[in-house]
């Protein structure tokens, strides 16, 4: 197994001084900078009576502010430059990661297709397609900072990678238990769907290659072929019916809840773990 101690690519140590210390003082810190100000924007917006004038423009807009508090806290705490969200590759990773996240997602279906439990069955209302892709635009976003840019990066200068993974993965199944339609395969999957992310970062070091992926994963099953994501109501263009047994189906969860998913989704974490090995971006435990 490849680890390293230290890698251009990697962000600096952790502050030495004072309680910033600390690594949960510093997950406590990133936590506040970007939670705080979506919060407000989603609160404010949520008041505006007219619903047409807050129809795109908030998760945007609270996707911006993440990202700004994510910046401002690496720069006032961590005192660096924000690599994993700069840098002139970040296009094409967001762009790998696009591909990443459609394949995946269209592998389960074509399964599903080819077995008999998916079938095609017309056209929605293709003005479906803004509204879910602001959406999830702001939920990839955020999610990837919070989980792999806070939630994994931190604790894994502690822990080293392996333990951070799996940490990671917990965590990420936990925040999903209070959605519609959880089941343990589910729960599991989405565990999984974690380690992906994660091993997405690690691959590169960097945040746009999960991103993209996350988006991707989300905006075809919710903008396109409305399918539950991660319990969350179908609303798509495309109009279809999954039939058969839920641990197929994944039932009201979606696509997460699918033992297909979890195949399929495996095979993804370990080619992107492959890579990152061969990259030398795995951190021994100090």
């Amino acid at each position: 197994m490849n680890t390293i101690t230290a890698s251009p690519t990697l962000s600096p140590a952790a502050p030495s001084h004072g309680l910033t210390r600390f690594t949960l003082v510093r997950i406590l810190l990133a936590l506040l900078a970007v939670c705080v100000p979506v919060a407000l924007v989603l609160v404010l917006s949520s008041q505006i009576p007219d619903k047409s004038m807050r129809a795109y423009w908030p998760p945007l807009l609270a996707g911006l502010v993440a990202y700004g508090g994510y910046t401002l806290y690496v720069r006032r705490i961590e005192r660096r430059v924000l690599s994993e969200l700069r840098g002139p590759a970040g296009m094409r990773e967001l762009g790998a990661g696009l591909a990443v996240g459609a394949a995946t997602f269209l592998a389960v279906v074509g399964v599903l297709a080819a077995s008999g439990s998916y079938g095609f069955t017309g056209l929605g209302d293709w003005t479906i397609l803004a509204k879910s892709f602001t959406e999830m635009v702001f939920v990839a976003l955020v999610e990837e900072i919070l989980f792999r840019g806070v939630l994994f990066r931190l604790p894994e200068r502690s822990l080293g990678s392996w333990w951070a993974l799996s940490l990671s993965a917990v965590i990420f199944a936990l925040a999903h238990l209070p959605n519609a339609g959880i089941t343990l395969l589910a729960v599991l999957n989405t565990a999984l769907a974690g380690l992906m992310f994660a091993a997405a970062y690690l691959a590169t070091r960097r945040l746009w290659l999960p991103v993209g992926a996350h988006f991707a994963w989300n905006f075809i099953s919710d903008g396109v072929f409305s399918l539950p994501t991660s319990g969350s109501p179908a609303r798509g263009m495309l109009q279809g019916q999954l039939t058969g047994p839920e641990w197929l189906t994944g039932g009201a969860y979606g696509l997460e809840g699918s033992a297909i998913t979890f195949i399929v989704m495996g095979l993804a974490t370990a080619v992107l773990l492959r890579r990152a090995l061969r990259a030398g971006h795995i951190l021994p435990r100090p």
